[in-house]
């Protein structure tokens, strides 16, 4: 079964992230032999006075495959792993979305976007949630981070909203390297620009010093744009650029 395994308020200043604590249980999805997970998104979720968040207000998701006989197995671990692993004063919300069969998918896509330019409530996520046979729970504080663990579900359903979390390491010294390169790093699924250009394989691209990736139509993509200098014909997107994903 693909699923979706979305986690949000899990934090506190002091704690460790929401990502870290996702890219964990992602982990231990893998070593209890569950199934096998994949890379974990950040999703920007609104900034506003009337939500409550730690810092950014952030999602974080990973897909993976279960089988469907462990999936109840999954489900309690992760809500046992945020009343465990939460930090004090967070709110923390979990979601687990089942594809397969999952009725109106575009309702849960529309969800995620809503939740990126206006106020959500709990009940409106319930309510989405039951209709929709996902699976939805709050695990401590008040549990409004369950409105963020279904928005952010619906984000990476979607397939073209957020960044991989961590940055990408290479060994080259120079700092530029050819695309088949990149391309041969496992998290990288994709090299392209923002318009849809794909560079040759000998193409040099001049690293930025945080090389990340961003979900687009469901794949991680490394995003290049021209480079001015004389190094590279490429260079990766600044930390700045890539706040628009």
């Amino acid at each position: 079964m693909n699923i979706l395994v979305c986690l949000d308020d899990t934090d506190n200043l002091e704690s460790r992230g929401t990502g870290e604590l996702a890219s964990l249980l992602a982990a231990d999805l893998d070593r209890k032999g569950w199934g096998r997970s994949r890379f974990v998104t950040r999703h920007q979720l609104l900034v506003h006075p009337d939500i409550p968040y730690t810092s950014h207000n952030s999602a974080m998701c990973f897909a993976a495959m279960v089988e469907e006989s462990h999936l109840g197995s999954f489900i309690d671990h992760a809500a046992c792993f945020l009343e465990r692993e939460s930090a004090p004063g967070s709110d923390p919300g979990l979601c687990v979305a089942t594809l397969e069969g999952l009725s109106h998918p575009e309702r849960l896509v529309g969800f995620g976007r809503s939740a990126k330019k206006q106020v959500l409530d709990k009940k409106a996520a319930y309510t989405l949630a039951q209709e929709l046979g996902v699976h939805l729970s709050e695990h401590g504080g008040s549990g409004q981070g369950v409105v963020g663990a279904l928005a952010g579900a619906g984000l990476r359903l979607g397939g073209s909203d957020g960044r991989l979390k961590g940055r990408l390491q290479f060994s080259e010294a120079d700092g530029s390297v050819p695309v088949r390169d990149l391309l041969a790093h496992p998290l990288v699924e994709e090299v392209r620009t923002s318009d849809g250009t794909l560079p040759a394989a000998d193409d040099l691209v001049l690293l930025d010093d945080k090389v990340k990736t961003v979900l687009l139509d469901g794949k991680s993509v490394l995003l290049l744009a021209p480079d001015e200098g004389e190094a590279a014909l490429w260079r990766t997107l600044s930390r700045r650029e890539l706040k628009n994903y």
